[in-house]
Formats: C-alpha cells, sequence, structure tokens
C-alpha cells in the first residue's frame, strides 16, 4: 500500500521536468581540445594528457575518443583519472565477497549508499559486519532510499543507530520526517561502498537475498515456440518467471576501483548526504590521495534531479552517436525516449552493430512492458535484441567500440534520467573493454533472440499490455 500511494502522490505531485535535445552538445563538440586528467599527484600536464590518449588509441581506437570526452568532460563536470584499477565483479556473490572484504579491512571510515537494504539472510550479515566496524571505532555512514528499502522494518535501522552507525533516509516518503522539503518522486537509486577512501564499488547490485545464488548462463533453445513464455527456453511474453524458474539468481554488475577516481565518488556521497540534510559526520581521512594502482582511466558522472543538465543522459548518448563499430547494451529497464530510439537507429543504419541485452521477464511489469513497446521500430530499424534467459536480468552496462565502457545504476528510462540520484562510471581501454565483451558475449549466449517477423505476431494480449505500459513510461 505504502508504494502504491507513493506512485500516486508522485504523478500527482512532480512536475513534468523534461529531457534536453541531445544535438547541440554533439555539434559543440572540439575533438582537438586536451581533456582535463587527473592521476594520484594532480592535473597531469597537457603534454602528459596527450600521451594518455595517444595510448588508447594506439591500438586503433576510433575517433570516439577524441570527440566524444570533450562532451563527457564539459558535463559531467569532472576530470578524466588515471592511474586507477578496475575490477569487473559480475553477479552478487563476487561483489558480496570484494565489498564485504574492503569493509572489514577498513580502519578509518566506511560510507555506504543503497537504493535497496532487505533485512534477511544477506542483509543481517551485512548489518553485522557494520555494527562490528563501528563498535572497532571506524566511522560507518549508511544512506537508504525510502522507497526502495519500504519493506523493510523500521528495527533493521534502529538496530544500527543504536550500534553506532550513523543511519539516513533518503526522502522520506512520510512527510511529517522530511527535513528539507517533501520531494516524493525524488529517489537515491545509488548503490556505493566506500572503504577508507582508497577502494570503492559501485553499480546494479542492492542489498538483498535475490543476489545470494548469482546467475548461470545458459543456452537458449532455438527449438519449439518462442511463444510458450518459459524462461528456460523461447520467448516469455509474460513478464514473470515460470513457477520452475522462480528461484533463479539475479544478473548483475559490479566495478571495483581504487585510485584517484575514489576520491569523486567520496565527494558525491558527501555532498549528498549533506543535501539530505543528515547529521554532521566526524571529522575523518576522507581523501587520504594514494599511489597509482593501475591503467585504467575512469571518470563518475552522476545525476540528481536537482541538476540543470541530465549528465548521465548526455554522455551515454554521446558515446553511442560517436560509435564507429559496435554498441553493446545489457539493460535491467529500457525505456527509451524518442531522442535516444532515433539515435540507436540513425546509428545502425550507418552500419554500427548495435544490440540490446534485455530482460525476457522483471520484477516490475509495466516497465517490461513499456520497454517492448518499441521492439517492432527499432528491430526495423536493423537494432538487434536478445531477452536473458534463466536469470532476472538486473545489470546497467554498456561497452562501445570495445574501448568505451560503463557500469553503473543508471537504466535507459525517464526515471533514471530526471528524476533519480544516478551514478556510473566510466572506464576507458581495450584491456577493460575485452572483459565487458566477454560478458557481453556471455549473456548473448544465455539469451533468445527478437525476430522481426515472430515479433510482428505476438499476440493481441501482449500488445494491450505494451500499450498500457507506453501510457506510464514517462513515470516508471
Amino acid at each position: 500500500m505504502r508504494l502504491v500511494l507513493y506512485l500516486l502522490a508522485s504523478v500527482l505531485i512532480a512536475g513534468c521536468a523534461s529531457l534536453p535535445d541531445v544535438h547541440p552538445w554533439l555539434r559543440s563538440a572540439d575533438a582537438h581540445k586536451t581533456p582535463t586528467i587527473v592521476g594520484s599527484r594532480g592535473p597531469l600536464t597537457p603534454d602528459r594528457a596527450a600521451a594518455v590518449l595517444a595510448r588508447l588509441r594506439a591500438n586503433g581506437a576510433p575517433d570516439l575518443l577524441a570527440r566524444h570526452i570533450a562532451i563527457e568532460e564539459e558535463v559531467a563536470g569532472r576530470p578524466l583519472t588515471v592511474g586507477n584499477s578496475a575490477m569487473l565483479l559480475r553477479d552478487g556473490p563476487a561483489s558480496y565477497a570484494a565489498m564485504f572484504e574492503a569493509i572489514e579491512g577498513a580502519r578509518d571510515h566506511v560510507n555506504l549508499e543503497f537504493y535497496i537494504i532487505e533485512g534477511e539472510e544477506v542483509g543481517q550479515h551485512f548489518s553485522d559486519v557494520l555494527l562490528r566496524k563501528a563498535a572497532e571505532g571506524v566511522s560507518v555512514n549508511l544512506m537508504y532510499d525510502s522507497v526502495g528499502s519500504s519493506g523493510t522494518p523500521g528495527e533493521y535501522f534502529d538496530r544500527l543507530r543504536a550500534g553506532g552507525v550513523m543511519v539516513l533516509e533518503y526522502n522520506p516518503v512520510n512527510p511529517l520526517k522530511a527535513r528539507r522539503g517533501w520531494r516524493v518522486n525524488n529517489r537515491d537509486h545509488r548503490k556505493v561502498v566506500i572503504a577508507d577512501g582508497r577502494i570503492a564499488f559501485t553499480g546494479g547490485i542492492n542489498i538483498s537475498d535475490v543476489y545470494s545464488s548469482g546467475s548461470t548462463p545458459g543456452t537458449a533453445s532455438s527449438g519449439g515456440s518462442r511463444f510458450s513464455g518459459s524462461a528456460s527456453g523461447g520467448l516469455n511474453l509474460g513478464s514473470r518467471p515460470s513457477a520452475g524458474s522462480r528461484k533463479l539468481g539475479w544478473r548483475d554488475t559490479n566495478v571495483r576501483v581504487q585510485g584517484p577516481a575514489v576520491e569523486q565518488l567520496q565527494r558525491l556521497f558527501l555532498d549528498t548526504w549533506e543535501a539530505q540534510g543528515g547529521e554532521t559526520l566526524p571529522q575523518k581521512n576522507w581523501f587520504p590521495g594514494g599511489k597509482r594502482e593501475g591503467d585504467h582511466p575512469v571518470r563518475i558522472i552522476a545525476s540528481g534531479p536537482g541538476d540543470a543538465v541530465p549528465s548521465i543522459y548526455i554522455a551515454l548518448l554521446s558515446a553511442i552517436a560517436q560509435a564507429e563499430k559496435s554498441v553493446h547494451i545489457t539493460m535491467a529497464y529500457f525505456v527509451p525516449d524518442p531522442q535516444t530510439i532515433d539515435l540507436l537507429k540513425e546509428v545502425a543504419a550507418r552500419g554500427v552493430d548495435v544490440t540490446l541485452v534485455l530482460p525476457s521477464y522483471t520484477d516490475f511489469w509495466a516497465v517490461f512492458h513499456a520497454g517492448r513497446s518499441h521492439y517492432a521500430e527499432l528491430l526495423a530499424a536493423g537494432v538487434k535484441i536478445y531477452e536473458r534467459q534463466e536469470a532476472l536480468l538486473h545489470a546497467k552496462t554498456i561497452v562501445v567500440d570495445g574501448v568505451w565502457s560503463t557500469v553503473g545504476s543508471s537504466n535507459f528510462d525517464w526515471r533514471s534520467f530526471l528524476h533519480n540520484e544516478e551514478l556510473n562510471a566510466v572506464i576507458l581501454g581495450w584491456d577493460f573493454g575485452r572483459q565487458m565483451e566477454a560478458m557481453f558475449e556471455d549473456d548473448l549466449r544465455g539469451s533468445v533472440r527478437i525476430e522481426q517477423e515472430e515479433w510482428a505476431r505476438r499476440p493481441m494480449n501482449v500488445r494491450m499490455k505494451e500499450w498500457v505500459g507506453r501510457m506510464w513510461e514517462y513515470w516508471l
């Protein structure tokens, strides 16, 4: 009931913000401008910055880097950083193991920000670790979203507070608890862990038991009816897995970062905490600096409902627009606006391999069917669409031309771009790009391709669900 009231309030109270025209940004890009690049010892000289880009192009990287990085720097408001290590983490078990290890190793502070924190087995282990660190004298600061964590008993967070963890509820749904205005439609969808200002994690993974088992790549069946509704082969025309598949894990992605990029994540956390009116945090070594950790150039791009420019939206569309070879998107919630649809069609029309891996079922039927309502137009333009089987797809990743990669919390939908606090890590380079492409290929092997002719024969009841979902796509 609480979530139903929230959705109604969102529609009645929130204004209809709009997405900007991205084309002026694309036209204004200065491909000859040397970007600002920061290393572990501060900003690089123009010559050293140019050398970093030259190394990235050495293996035949397309002009994407020169044209797009100028736009990305302008909209992100943060420099590209070098000297980072970036480790790709697939699914819950690998991500939890790495996150808990970093939290356990913290000696000064741990800052955490999640959309969903559930209080079952994973959530209990999470709280036990945080309480243990707080008892050791480590500053532990936790921010969670009021709507995303609405199903978690208040006693869960009370226990953390009683144990010395500083807890902040982002934009409480209850107006009586609002600290700085009641903006019920604005949500914190980020997932961040920062340990001692040196190690950070971000991506799509929340604190929930649904991630416990991980996901196992399946082999999509090539025989039988694709309208069977089965999650283990064939096209599912419903929005939920079959009864035998309900216990399958969630397919998601996180990234572990060390190096100068962690400072950008830290500043975002501290700024959001302050903007939400959280208690004054103790003086800690928030920005310890440090040595070079690796060879990955990384930039953190964030956006929120108060921003004049939706940075993530423009950055993602710019990267896609500059593609020369491939655009590979794995996306949990895909409800594109008209400009995104037109851009994907234009890029596919000039011979770029535009391939989407999307869910075959979901935890939110309206988003699922709203996204599918755009399939026919995209398929007709040559965009390839696959639906992931045998796991609930929750990842939000993109790799362009094998050299520009992003892992984050932002979906391709109106809500992520206009109404949510979102955060994406952008990692440049062939090494990380190869890992992203390998993961994408694994997902393709566990997916069914949507064929244009078959899709045109889908039943009327499915089309009706798409029509209803399309009506509400701005608010989903």
